[in-house]
């Protein structure tokens, strides 16, 4: 079987993981740059300042992403090339490159999908408190506002915000990323709540503006439980573990994802955080909580669990030792891409899209020029038959992005980690597509159907001269 006739095949990227350009055309700093100049934050002193120079190279990237028949691409604007000061004055050059990069992708016939933050803060709104600043949503619908009017007549597929797990929850609270503070928990559950009502303010923002209708969705993450058996008491702890806020950790889902689906806080996670949750107007959730046409999930991995004894509600099932780990020691747990989809749309009623999936593998270019990452092909295929499974029992699927288009900028980990279909040599800057990228491209031209037909083990790795 294969995946509906609609269903959209992509890949994805970030802003400051791939663009370079850090000072040119007007681009001020984001707190990222910043955070780089640190010493021993990012494990290879390493920087965005150059990443993969798309900003010089993105014909050449888009020519790439045909080659490989991508239907769509996710792509993040940065936030202070576009508003050099965050509000205010508009930056023509920085937002004349969005609109090169949606002309040239429509030109290949592949459809934008434009993110609005991934992470990227512009320092000078940190300097005027960043997220823990009350008029940040406001500021935030300001630019949203300012991309809706030149770029949504071409643009109709809008992510509002990637992952605040993890720019409020390591970037505030543990300070692994940027900008690097430790809050305590009721500054960060503060931020976080500014953060959620940026997200509705910008999409009440992109539909007031947008130049024809619009479709938008957010991107969250985190880890999914997937039961042991398909007994109705394991999948039943699956599900109950999958949304739980049973611990005071930022690391969940159903904080973040029920205000905006939802709206409202779960119950578990109102008890849990006690004293530490904001003090809001019942009119704040009514703003967070705004028609959205599909729900985005970035999901790499998660955990087994079953039914509970003794009065608990799950057990977590302890992986086998020598269970398979990718690169960045992240289990591979193909499950997830079954039972997320499935326990989000039981929860939400809305389409699904992976907004991102993806591995870090350890990568090289081989003496004859080619990349060949067998375990990432392997990996992609282990989890794209869940995801197909899910679309056999029903769950609606809009589509599926890989994580991602080009080995980048990978966070505080540098350029150690490679997740990219394409290989990229970071001194020359030349492109080498991996043997993942040429197989995706036969699981997009067949819909999926390809998924059924594993690579042929026997062949050769050099062939003979």
């Amino acid at each position: 079987m294969s995946f509906k006739e609609n269903f959209v095949w992509g890949a994805a990227t970030a802003a400051y993981q791939i663009e370079g350009a850090a000072y040119e055309d007007g681009r001020t700093a984001s707190v990222w740059d910043r955070f780089c100049d640190i010493p021993g934050k990012i494990k290879d002193g390493s920087s965005g300042l150059v990443a993969c120079d798309h900003y010089h190279r993105y014909r050449e990237d888009v020519a790439l992403m045909s080659s490989l028949g991508l239907q769509a691409y996710r792509f993040s604007l940065s936030w202070s090339r576009v508003m050099p000061d965050g509000t205010g004055a508009v930056n023509a050059k920085g937002l004349g490159f969005y609109d090169r990069l949606v002309d040239e992708l429509l030109a290949k016939g592949i459809t934008p999908y434009a993110t609005l933050f991934h992470w990227d803060l512009p320092h000078a709104l940190f300097l005027r408190g960043g997220w823990m600043n009350p008029d940040i949503p406001r500021w935030f619908a300001d630019y949203a506002a300012v991309v809706a009017d030149r770029l949504s007549d071409r643009v109709k597929h809008w992510f509002t915000l990637n992952e605040p797990q993890c720019f409020i929850g390591m970037g505030l609270h543990t300070g692994t990323h940027a900008p690097g503070l430790q809050h305590g928990l009721a500054d960060s559950l503060q931020a976080l709540h500014h953060a959620l009502l940026a997200h509705g303010r910008s999409v009440q923002a992109l539909r007031a503006r947008a130049r024809g209708p619009v479709s938008i969705g957010v991107a969250p993450t985190g880890s999914v439980a997937y039961p042991l058996t398909t007994s109705p008491q394991d999948v039943e702890a699956a599900a109950m573990a999958t949304f739980a806020v049973a611990t005071p950790s930022l690391w969940n889902l159903a904080w973040y994802a029920d205000p905006m689906l939802l709206g409202r806080y779960p119950e578990e996670g109102l008890r849990t955080f006690g004293k530490n949750v904001p003090v809001y107007p019942a009119s704040d959730l009514a703003v967070i909580h705004q028609p959205l046409d599909f729900c985005g999930i970035n999901l790499y991995n998660g955990w087994q669990v079953r039914a509970g004894s003794d009065g608990r509600r799950w057990e977590d099932v302890t992986r086998p030792q020598g269970a398979p780990l990718t690169a960045l020691k992240w289990p591979i747990t193909p499950e997830v891409l079954y039972w997320g989809p499935r326990f989000f749309h039981e929860r939400y009623a809305l389409p699904i899209c992976i907004t991102e999936n993806g591995v870090s593998c350890h990568d090289w270019v081989d003496t004859d020029g080619e990349v060949r990452d067998y375990s990432r092909v392997d990996f992609l295929r282990r989890y794209l038959l869940e995801f197909r499974r899910a679309a056999e029992d029903g769950v609606p699927l809009h589509g599926y992005f890989v994580w991602s288009l080009l080995d980048n900028f990978e966070w505080a980990e540098g350029y150690r980690e490679r997740f990219g279909l394409v290989h990229v040599d970071y001194k020359t800057q030349v492109r080498t597509p991996k043997l993942s990228a040429k197989w995706y491209a036969g699981v997009i031209d067949s819909n999926g159907a390809a998924l059924d037909s594993r690579l042929d083990a026997t062949v050769p790795l050099f062939a003979s001269s």
